[in-house]
């Protein structure tokens, strides 16, 4: 927010005058120094500013201060934040004594203790260090997104949640051309506003691909924007909802839900849906939709739909999505998609075309301990979504079969089987498999059982099980212990307590089991995905029209809800930085992302064994937005880099043209005009990304970078290299200089292996600093050698 510095000389003096008469007073009567014994934070409010001049006002608050403390010195050490917007005042450290004296000053509205509140929110973005917890970062982003347009390919929105209220929100973006189409249960004049201005929904070609017109009826669908799954309304929740205070899921995660940008505006675009028990998206709806949010002035485009695996080329019309991103980009829309839910086997990221900013899954620092106790009274602690009452002690039950026989397995157990009803029963489970556990739990609750323990290699994302059936996770190692229990015990039994919510440390950060992991199967040297936010137990709004999720609210989890989270801070960063290219935004979010968990502890991967997570799982790290606005250099990039992408891929002339044929007079053009390059190939390393990755390193190669610098004017920075195990690199310059009439600089990097034998991955980083930024580059590379020679 901009204010204007309109200083009137009279209120000047009145000002200096009243200054002087306070100092007088003060010097006779009321001095007292900093020897008082306890202090304490107390708001003096000193009303309404009387001039925009924010240096003086601050001056002034400290002046009032020091004649109260004794020096300039005390005053600086006690003052805590001076207040120039809204009113003018200041919060300082005081004693008691010394609160009293400036109470009774002229011009002195009020003094109030300050008073302790817990911060109570979904977690996410307070996790992310993005909210008014976070003071001093949060100043930077006084316009939460206010004038961006974030459009969401989804499967629609409830618009009555009252996270799609408009209060407060200014006139709609005089660039938006979008439209609310009004269908079944949704009328476009009555349900848009000034914060969903757009809202439309794509069947078509999914109507044409099924054979028949959609009856939307059969699946509980709406033909209209209307959102009847949840899933575009917890995203848009996400990216961009309003504040709402005090919302839980029947008292789990209780908090304020909000967007990341709370003042953006949302445009949606339903292209998915409920059809062969899933959300399913045509491609051509895809595409259409991609064209109209085009044209409608979306800054934005968050995705969180992904094909299943083997992926098709970029130039493949049946790559919707990249070839739709493609255009999109090429006028400016930042593309932000969803690595897929097929983790955590490696090449499985989806969504990996160079102009995409794909998104993998992390959990946050909050879990749901549910403390389940035997009949002996020995204790432990699982996680669930346990709402009801606690159990009582119940008989505990497991399938226990001849040694002749397989063990039984949680995906066995069927609704027939007597054994169960009344029990609470545990299982043991040796896959993940998004939707198992819940189908386990249907058939046992079907079978009479009380409730359910899940012994499995322990993720962080937890089973919607319905609220009052207890399904509760453990780990391989204490299941065995409760399973000892259960083979010594003549009558076990189990209690089950309601689960609480525990935020903040010991919870460590992990990359979620589910989330898809690179390398990419398609350009293995292209690193994918390109960053991680939270996506494990995401608490937002949803469509209540699901009994399950009560109050409109609910927890999900996958690489949708982390997607979001990203179009959110897109959202912020263009309403900051509108000149910024997509691929400039995609390189600030990239070279400065968190490697380790913001408390500084390392982020390990959930897997078959939990690892130490590499680029191929978060690509550059955990999104850190509060660096991310001031990343001091980018690596920029435009259409013509994305065709030398496709040239480099061996792509046919004719198929990139038609992809990239705004940028040429005709179709027909020949392979010479768009990959000229025929006697030195071009090379995919050269492209300039905010990363390096080298998937079959057999000799020493070099290749170039270009950064452009977005930060001071006059800067040097330096090479750091910290280099995979076995691995050369070398920086040439090790030093680029920027000055007003350098801004653009490229640097050459030459690696070679030391090693004899052909390698998996290891893992480096190329860090360029002037001592205040630190430009972050992951370094991924592997050595092959040629067993067989021609």
């Amino acid at each position: 927010m901009k204010f204007s510095l309109q200083t009137k000389n009279n209120n000047t003096s009145l000002l200096f005058v009243f200054i002087y008469l306070l100092i007088s007073v003060i010097s006779e009567q009321y001095l007292l120094t900093s020897a008082d014994p306890k202090s304490n934070v107390y708001i003096i409010h000193m009303g309404k500013k009387q001039h925009e001049d924010l240096k003086l006002l601050k001056k002034t608050h400290h002046e009032v201060l020091t004649t109260v403390l004794g020096s300039k010195e005390e005053s600086v050490k006690a003052m805590v934040y001076s207040y120039k917007h809204g009113f003018s005042g200041f919060a300082a450290k005081l004693t008691k004594t010394q609160a009293q004296t400036i109470s009774e000053l002229p011009g002195v509205a009020q003094v109030i203790p300050n008073q302790l509140f817990k911060v109570q929110t979904t977690r996410s973005w307070d996790y992310l260090q993005l909210s008014s917890r976070y003071q001093t970062h949060y100043d930077q982003i006084s316009k939460l997104g206010d004038g961006a347009i974030i459009g969401l390919l989804d499967t629609g929105i409830w618009p009555e949640s009252e996270t799609f209220s408009d209060k407060g929100l200014g006139p709609i973006p005089s660039r938006w051309k979008g439209m609310c189409e009004s269908g079944e249960n949704f009328n476009g004049t009555k349900h848009c506003n000034k914060k969903l201005i757009g809202a439309r929904y794509f069947i078509k070609a999914l109507e044409a691909e099924y054979g028949k017109p959609y009856i939307s009826t059969e699946s509980g669908e709406f033909l209209s924007p209307r959102d009847s799954s949840g899933h575009g309304t917890h995203t848009s929740t996400i990216a961009a909802g309003s504040s709402m205070a005090n919302r839980s899921y029947n008292g789990l995660g209780s908090g304020t839900v909000r967007g990341g940008a709370t003042q953006a505006r949302i445009a949606m675009y339903k292209v998915c849906w409920s059809l062969l028990s899933g959300g399913i998206c045509a491609g051509a709806d895809i595409l259409k939709a991609f064209d109209e949010a085009i044209r409608d002035g979306v800054d934005v485009l968050s995705v969180s739909i992904a094909a299943d695996t083997p992926s098709y080329p970029e130039v493949d019309d049946r790559n919707a999505i990249a070839i739709g991103a493609f255009h999109a980009v090429a006028k400016g829309v930042v593309v932000v998609c969803s690595a897929g839910n097929a983790g955590p086997s490696p090449q499985t990221v989806q969504n990996a075309s160079p102009w995409i900013l794909t998104v993998g899954a992390s959990s946050v620092d909050r879990s749901f301990p549910t403390v389940v106790t035997l009949g002996n009274n020995w204790s432990t602690t699982g996680q669930a979504m346990f709402t009801g009452a606690k159990t009582g002690f119940i008989k505990l039950a497991y399938p226990e079969v001849s040694d002749l026989k397989y063990p039984r397995d949680c995906k066995n157990l069927r609704r027939k089987e007597k054994w169960m009803r009344g029990s609470v029963v545990l299982c043991f489970t040796s896959s993940f498999k998004e939707g198992y556990i819940e189908d386990t739990a249907y058939f046992v609750k079907k079978a009479g059982a009380l409730g359910l323990i899940v012994a499995e290699n322990p993720t962080t994302a937890l089973y919607s099980c319905d609220d009052d059936f207890p399904c509760v996770q453990v780990s391989y190692d204490v299941a065995m212990n409760i399973l000892y229990y259960f083979r010594t015990t003549k009558s076990p039994k189990v209690r089950i307590s309601p689960t609480k919510t525990h935020d903040g440390r010991p919870v460590s950060t992990k990359l979620a089991y589910f989330s898809s992991r690179g390398p990419s199967s398609v350009a293995p040297a292209i690193l994918k995905p390109d960053i991680a936010a939270p996506g494990v137990n995401i608490l937002s709004a949803v469509s209540p029209s699901d009994p399950k999720k009560k109050n409109g609210f609910a927890f999900m989890s996958g690489t949708s809800m982390a997607t979001p989270h990203i179009s959110g801070i897109v959202a912020l960063l263009k309403s900051l930085h509108p000149d910024w290219s997509p691929a400039a935004i995609k390189s600030a979010i990239v070279t400065t992302a968190w490697n380790s968990d913001p408390s500084g502890e390392p982020i390990f991967a959930e897997g078959e064994t939990m690892k130490l997570a590499d680029p191929f799982d978060y690509g550059g790290g955990i999104v850190n937005f509060n660096s991310a606005v001031n990343p001091g250099l980018v690596y920029d990039m435009g259409t013509s880099d994305y065709i030398y992408y496709l040239c480099s891929m061996g792509y046919k002339a004719s198929a990139i043209a038609k992809l990239g044929q705004e940028n040429h007079t005709t179709t027909s053009t020949t392979s010479s005009s768009l990959c000229p390059n025929k006697k030195k190939p071009n090379t995919i390393l050269n492209l300039n990304l905010p990363t390096i990755t080298i998937p079959s390193l057999r000799r020493s190669t070099s290749f170039r970078r270009r950064v452009t610098n977005v930060g001071p004017t006059n800067s040097v920075y330096q090479a750091i290299v910290n280099p995979p195990q076995g691995i050369r690199v070398s920086i040439r310059p090790r030093f680029l200089v920027f000055n007003s009439t350098t801004k653009i600089l490229s640097f050459r990097v030459t690696v070679s292996s030391s090693h004899k034998v052909t390698t998996g991955y290891y893992f480096g980083s190329l860090t360029w600093t002037d001592g205040v930024h630190a430009v972050r580059s992951p370094v991924s590379v592997r050595t092959e050698l040629r067993v067989f020679s021609n």
